[in-house]
């Protein structure tokens, strides 16, 4: 199908009528903006996913039950502290976040979808919280999407936000995270919005399908959060689209949001797209990206700059794909590296040049089967092990 959508400017207020804004509610000792709200001017029809972690943050559990209602008006998100791991508070501080917006809007609290992202095990500052949810509503506007994308980041070292339009419609979408990135969803946030028009059943599909191919496609630690959510918002003032159009438009805002938090990952210096063709089935072929995208081994030696392609082969071999080991090729940058399974004739200086290199392509033919997969992952490097030890 012809590509139908085009990037335009913005991010979460592009679509017709969605306001945002972004400040500080002294959360973060540093006095950067760390509470973000986005308010559609009529209920939107909402759809969800969240982490599979089985520790799950106070917010996850109030948008799980909260989500169930169809429609939502508004969504509160703090930076600075995860609320997560924090008992019956934390989700009596939930609550209130949710209760303090609805209060104000005139809406049940229930249309109020609630976020946190931030250091585990404390809590709330909700006194600051709510004096912020009081502060921010009055300065929500058609331009405040970059303050909230701003407001969300906790490690991140620069705002993620993508909007797109198709036709009279308009995606746009605004994410955070940069270290806990792995597939099933990160430590990440991301919030997309749309003026097209669909029901719930239709949009948990689309987004599901988007999360899929992006949010679940990516991986920099393996390393899964308590408060993973990709929250969809629709509010239908631009009629309902085609659904082809719309299903593709989603997927390129949720999988650039995407590559924008493996770029920015934590101590990354490589950005590497690893795809894997000839599986048995696409199964088969995301198991061997996966396993290949998650080896420590391999990420440590893309930071060293080394192909090592034979620890992509160990990857692929302990795997739960079908593997042949005589029908494997791998390229890098279409360079041959391995052919049927041994050394190709390229020499390994060539093939060393473009892993030392910040943006590079993998390869892996199976010759098995059509099923393929495509994942984005990152180097693993001593500064990441310097900035996550701890005090």
């Amino acid at each position: 199908m012809k590509k139908q959508h085009s990037t335009i400017p913005g991010s979460v207020t592009v679509a017709r009528g969605f306001r945002a804004a972004g400040l500080s509610a002294g959360i973060k000792k540093t006095g950067k903006k760390d509470l973000a709200l986005i308010v559609s001017d009529v209920p939107a029809t909402v759809a969800a996913v969240f982490t599979k972690n089985q520790v799950k943050a106070a917010p996850v559990k109030l948008d799980m039950q909260h989500v169930k209602s169809g429609t939502a008006s508004a969504i509160i998100a703090n930076s600075g502290n995860a609320n997560a791991c924090t008992g019956k508070v934390g989700m009596i501080h939930a609550k209130a976040m949710a209760a303090a917006v609805a209060r104000r809007l005139g809406c049940r609290d229930e249309e109020v979808l609630v976020c946190s992202t931030g250091r585990i095990g404390v809590l709330l500052p909700i006194v600051k919280i709510e004096a912020g949810i009081k502060k921010i509503l009055k300065q929500i506007s058609r331009t405040g999407g970059h303050d909230a994308a701003l407001a969300i980041m906790t490690s991140d070292t620069k705002p993620k936000e993508v909007a797109v339009r198709f036709g009279k419609w308009h995606i746009g979408g605004i994410a955070k995270g940069a270290g806990m990135i792995h597939p099933n969803m990160a430590t990440m946030l991301a919030f997309i919005t749309t003026d097209a028009a669909f029901s719930r059943g239709v949009l948990q599909r689309a987004l599901r399908h988007a999360v899929n191919k992006s949010f679940n496609r990516v991986t920099v630690d393996g390393d899964m959060s308590t408060n993973d959510t990709v929250i969809c918002l629709a509010n239908g003032l631009a009629g309902k689209p085609p659904l082809p159009a719309f299903q593709a438009a989603l997927d390129h805002v949720c999988l650039e949001l995407a590559k924008m938090l493996v770029k920015d990952g934590e101590c990354v210096t490589k950005f590497v797209t690893v795809e894997v063709h000839g599986a048995r089935n696409d199964r088969d072929a995301e198991f061997a990206a996966r396993a290949v995208c998650n080896s420590a081994l391999v990420k440590c030696s893309w930071c060293g700059g080394d192909p090592n392609w034979g620890r992509l082969m160990d990857a692929i071999g302990y795997s739960r794909a079908k593997i042949v080991e005589e029908k494997v090729d791998i390229a890098y940058n279409g360079v041959s590296a391995v052919k049927s399974g041994q050394p190709s004739r390229t020499p390994v200086a060539k093939v060393r040049k473009i892993v030392k290199q910040p943006v590079f392509t993998i390869r892996i033919d199976l010759h098995l089967g059509h099923g393929s997969c495509t994942m984005h992952a990152s180097d693993l490097t001593e500064a990441y092990v310097t900035f996550n030890k701890g005090e």
